[in-house]
């Protein structure tokens, strides 16, 4: 074994060692126990990038940017945000919260708050979700739907229609009151 003393020339004086353990070198920045490491954003994407093919199933519960080949099915859970990218081909049934399509997308695609279609995508498939947004250009080829789920929008009926029906008893009773 040998020591860090040990390795040291012994007419080589101590400021030598100064450049190596400043904060100037670029590979100690990037060091995670060093705490001027690189700033993280909460929402940085990982990245499927364009010399990549995937065949199989992706799930995760963060970001993710396509610009690759994903052949199968892609699940991001809670807040997270897919974008294919202006490369990305994609053969797979999409879910995510928001999605956002550049490229090309052949599948089911699930947004659960809101699908976005940018000028250069391409979609064939089917698209269900609470907002849909589409640019000029872009190509959509198949069955959408879009808007608040029906099985939501059909309980505040019933409860309406709850409503106005015993509100037609009271006045069918008062009105049979006035008659006496």
């Amino acid at each position: 074994m040998w020591k860090k003393e040990d390795s040291k020339p012994q007419n080589v004086s101590e400021n030598s060692e100064t450049p190596a353990s400043s904060g100037s070198d670029p590979t100690q920045t990037n060091s995670p126990a060093n705490p001027v490491a690189l700033p993280v954003s909460s929402r940085a994407a990982a990245c499927i990038s364009q010399g990549i093919r995937i065949i199989g199933e992706v799930t995760g519960s963060e970001d993710l940017f396509v610009d690759g080949v994903v052949e199968g099915k892609l699940s991001l859970t809670t807040n997270s945000r897919l974008t294919v990218g202006p490369n990305g081909s994609v053969k797979a049934d999409l879910s995510a919260r928001e999605i956002i399509v550049r490229g090309k997308v052949e599948g089911k695609i699930t947004g659960r708050d809101k699908v976005e279609l940018w000028s250069t995508g391409q979609v064939t498939g089917e698209v269900h979700t609470d907002r849909l947004a589409i640019e000029d250009g872009a190509l959509l080829r198949g069955r959408v739907e879009a808007g608040k789920q029906p099985a939501k929008a059909a309980e505040p009926k019933a409860v309406a229609a709850a409503a106005s029906g015993s509100s037609t008893e009271a006045s069918s009773l008062s009105s049979g009151t006035a008659a006496d």
